[in-house]
């Protein structure tokens, strides 16, 4: 097969099969192999975490940036376009080269299914091996690389990290690396490398132990926020470590956990960088589809949050505007079928107003999916744009319509032609 345009090496990706029957990471080693072992050309960080990591992997990339490191940045999952999933310094793969890596990578499998005809990549597979190629082949000094699920068993795992980074650990995809909490924390440590340094984020003491056994199997050096760091978030966010305080502009409360993290493992490289580049570099980052900030009267926050603690954080923010504002929280919102619905739904004010939606993806909740109480509680329209519409049009200038539950609604919203969306408070 060979690639002629960027639409269909996109429409083929999402064609291929999304998991493979045995989880293991010998099919993507097998094609990286073949491509001689891009992701070894590279220095990279790798980002894990239930929540924050996405956010976090891009405050590194534009701190190595500002530092002026060639910088790649792979993650998921994507806002505007396909594109963004690999970044190179701050800007989305062009689609020729997006279009000149598939194709050496469809190359490589050809040249296994030589002796293997039953050899394939499951889609984040072929996207893995995809970003490390184009890494590599663009020389780039570093490469911040988020996981799509867990750690140990995640098909980016493939890598030497000069960091590994732990943001965050709390249940979600627990069918896929649960179903406990214990079980998440083992899969994600499963990043941790020998004598390869470690940055916790915010985690719950009761997976920590498991967090802090790995590193100590792996000899490998472990800096935790609140032990090593700390962050306080009051009218700025402020970062202390030993002698050194930096400051930046106010920013959701776990929003300023994701910075801490991602400035600890940035003094860990020691490149040389003022302390105003440095709070510059963190205060010009823009995160699509995080705490975005669409408009300011009424507020319009969209914000892909998708599990239990994501939107228990957003909403403590959400809440905290409500009270200062003093207006009333409207709320879209749709999920996958798979989540905890019930209790992502029980954090929700009574005087909360929800109008539930859905988009046209396989796995979103349909009005039927709903658990019965929420379908009672809350009115149902199937249409999202007409729901975002009618929300919109019902908000007084003091009220805040906040659009989450799923990265794809977001996107949805923001490529409907939303103007000036801006990142950021």
């Amino acid at each position: 097969m060979n690639f002629t345009n960027a639409k269909d090496v996109i429409s083929y990706l999402y064609s291929l099969p999304k998991l493979h029957p045995k989880g293991d990471l010998s099919y993507v080693k097998r094609a990286l192999d073949v491509l001689d072992n891009p992701q070894n050309k590279v220095k990279t960080i790798h980002v894990t975490g239930t929540n924050g990591k996405g956010s976090t992997s891009y405050y590194i990339s534009n701190l190595l940036r500002k530092a002026g490191q060639k910088t790649g940045l792979f993650v998921s999952p994507y806002v505007f376009e396909f594109n963004e999933r690999i970044q190179l310094n701050g800007k989305n793969i062009s689609n020729s080269d997006l279009v000149k890596v598939a194709n050496q990578v469809e190359k490589a499998i050809t040249k296994i299914k030589r002796n293997d005809p039953d050899f394939s990549l499951v889609t984040f597979e072929y996207e893995t091996v995809m970003a490390f190629t184009f890494f590599a082949e663009q020389k780039c000094d570093y490469a911040v690389i988020e996981v799509g699920i867990g750690g140990e068993h995640d098909k980016t795992n493939v890598i030497t990290p000069e960091v590994s980074v732990i943001t965050t650990v709390g249940l979600d995809h627990e069918k896929i690396i649960g179903p406990t909490i214990q079980d998440i924390a083992h899969e994600k440590s499963g990043i941790i490398k020998s004598h390869r340094p470690v940055v916790g984020g915010n985690i719950p003491k009761t997976v920590l132990p498991i967090i802090e056994k790995k590193a100590a199997q792996e000899h490998a050096p472990f800096y935790l926020l609140g032990r090593n760091f700390i962050v306080s978030d009051d009218k700025r966010v402020v970062y202390k470590v030993k002698n050194k305080t930096l400051s930046f502009i106010s920013h959701p409360k776990v929003e300023s956990y994701d910075i801490a993290v991602a400035v600890q493992v940035f003094s860990l490289l020691h490149l040389p960088l003022s302390n105003a580049l440095i709070e510059q570099a963190v205060n010009q980052t823009k995160i699509p589809g995080r705490y975005q900030l669409l408009k300011e009267n009424p507020m319009i926050i969209l914000d892909g949050a998708h599990n239990i603690q994501a939107v228990k954080n957003l909403l403590e923010f959400v809440h905290k505007q409500k009270k200062i504002r003093d207006g009333q929280v409207r709320v879209l919102i749709t999920m996958m079928k798979d989540k905890d619905l019930e209790q992502v739904f029980s954090l929700f004010d009574k005087a909360d107003r929800l109008l539930l939606t859905t988009i046209s993806y396989p796995r979103v909740a349909k009005k039927a999916d709903f658990p019965v109480a929420v379908q009672k509680k809350y009115p149902y329209e199937a249409n999202w744009k007409k729901a975002f519409d009618e929300l919109k049009d019902a908000s007084e200038d003091n009220d805040i319509l906040l659009v989450t539950g799923s990265f794809y609604l977001v996107s949805e919203i923001l490529n409907m032609g939303e103007a000036n969306a801006s990142s950021g408070y």
